[in-house]
């Protein structure tokens, strides 16, 4: 790991923190549900507008659009044109998860 410290005392390292946000995600066939990561400061929004091609799911679970589970898996990659939308897990409201096991 490199650490390098600026006159001020702040440091930069070339590793980037980021925080888990669990989601469920829906694509054109499928709902995912796993978890999306954001770097510090940023926001869901941000991480969706990066020019990436792919966004990185972890303790992904893929259902089919009627709610069975298909897959689940570590680590997954989709294509960010395929996302039709995305709702982080702590503004789900409790009886909406229906289907989901």
């Amino acid at each position: 790991m490199n650490i390098e410290f600026d006159e001020k005392g702040k440091f930069f390292t070339d590793i980037v923190s980021k925080t888990p946000v669990p989601v469920l995600i829906q694509t054109m066939t499928h709902r995912i549900h796993g978890n999306v990561y954001i770097a510090r400061g940023q926001r869901l929004k941000d991480e969706l507008n990066l020019d990436e091609a792919f966004l990185a799911i972890t303790d992904a679970a893929v259902f089919t659009s009627a709610g069975e589970s298909l897959y689940r898996c570590k680590f997954m990659v989709i294509h960010r044109f395929q996302i039709i939308w995305m709702i982080p897990d702590e503004e789900l409201l409790e009886d909406s998860r229906a289907g989901e096991k």
